[in-house]
């Protein structure tokens, strides 16, 4: 593995990533047509079947239009500010722990598991199988449900993880009564992660533990979890 070489301000993935680590500060600054260009722009960026080429003109124009728009945080001036660590061999750099790829996440994706805590998590969790809204509604589900974990992949797309369902691609009762329970429509980041996470109280991750009989074991150890949420929240 060779060494990796320093990262310089004026890297257009540098840009990027700390335009994602200040979005709080940046995105009320974007005008409409600004995003709609930007967002374009990071989709060829972070589309892995477009040539390197491509992708890397689209991280300089897009890099080059947060400099234009925004030339006090990105401009000439500002960039010896912007300090990035190296990535590891053919990696990209991050600022402040966020990486090139979570701007499109926050502006595209339209979600905030990114960073240097959440961002690992998204990774892992949409790296589970999953199944699309089409194939679900194709075997008679409703991918729409409330109690269904929607998760937000690459583009917006709606991944449903793949848990969820029985072999028939219908879902699991419990699942039904637990996402519930987890508020999985305000926060399916959260009831996947709950899901797919080892449990002590279990000995394994609950998504394990589906068709095995132990449904009410699972419902309760979510019941618990929550109230002692609600009590600790009091």
């Amino acid at each position: 593995m060779g060494a990796v070489g320093p990262v310089g301000p004026g890297d257009p993935y540098v840009v990027l990533a700390a335009a994602a680590a200040g979005w709080d500060q940046v995105a009320g600054r974007l005008g409409d047509d600004t995003r709609a260009r930007l967002a374009a722009l990071l989709a060829v960026v972070r589309d892995p079947e477009r040539a390197a080429p491509a992708r890397g003109a689209a991280a300089d124009e897009a890099a080059g239009l947060l400099r234009e728009r925004l030339p006090e945080e990105f401009g000439t001036a500002a960039q010896a500010r912007l300090v990035a660590v190296p990535s590891a061999p053919g990696g990209r750099p991050t600022v402040q722990g966020f990486a090139p790829e979570d701007l499109a996440v926050l502006l595209i994706d339209g979600h905030r598991m990114v960073g240097p805590v959440l961002g690992p998590v998204r990774e892992r969790l949409l790296a589970e199988p999953a199944l699309d809204a089409a194939t679900v509604l194709r075997h008679g589900g409703d991918p729409r449900a409330p109690e269904l974990i929607r998760l937000p992949g690459p583009g917006g797309h709606v991944r449903l993880p793949r848990f969820q369902f029985a072999e028939d691609t219908l879902p699991w009762l419990v699942v039904l009564e637990v996402n519930a329970l987890l508020a999985a429509d305000r926060d399916p980041w959260g009831a996947a992660d709950w899901w797919l996470s080892a449990n002590s109280w279990l000995g394994t991750s609950p998504a394990r533990l589906l068709g095995t009989g132990r449904d009410r074991q699972l419902a309760d150890t979510a019941r618990f979890l929550m109230e002692d949420a609600w009590t600790g929240s009091e």
